[in-house]
């Protein structure tokens, strides 16, 4: 005998807008690493680009495919609002959610901590430069919210789906 499981019901307007936001945040530390890989003037110094960070060199490619990832990864919530395409069993991508989301706040918290320190600060060569990059990865930090938002909304239509 089967039993028949309720519709998964859709993902609210708030939770599928929280998940396109997700992937905008990402979008301006992703322009300011590609174009600091690509020669333009960031605020560091061409000894520091050099030395610290190996650009021309191999450092190009890690911060460009630093980019590119964090990118991918900011799509991931797009999974949990959409009705197309599954990869995984809801249980699966939900516990997968739950797992991104504490990451994302534990890798927030060290950001805080390493965006505060004096060490993070001496590269950038003037207080225009650390604006501008206080701008750019500010919107990082709304990520795990937002990712917990999304994840608790997946979860929660996910359960009361499966519920008798």
């Amino acid at each position: 005998m089967t039993t028949a499981t309720a519709p998964i019901p859709a993902a609210p307007v708030w939770a599928r807008r929280a998940a396109h936001a997700i992937a905008l945040c990402a979008v301006p530390s992703g322009l300011w690493r590609i174009a600091m890989a690509s020669g333009v003037y960031v605020g560091y110094s061409d000894q520091v680009l050099r030395d610290v960070f190996d650009i021309p060199g191999w450092g190009v490619a890690y911060v460009v495919g630093l980019s590119v990832f964090t990118e991918l990864a900011a799509l991931f919530p797009l999974l949990l609002v959409s009705d197309r395409w599954r990869p995984l069993r809801p249980r699966a991508l939900a516990a997968l959610a739950w797992t991104a989301s504490g990451i994302l706040v534990l890798v927030t918290l060290w950001q805080f901590v390493v965006a505060f320190t004096v060490e993070s600060r001496t590269y950038l060569s003037s207080g225009t430069a650390q604006t501008v990059w206080g701008f750019t990865f500010a919107p990082l930090f709304a990520i795990p919210v937002l990712m917990t938002a999304v994840t608790w909304s997946y979860a929660k239509r996910h359960r009361a789906r499966t519920r008798p």
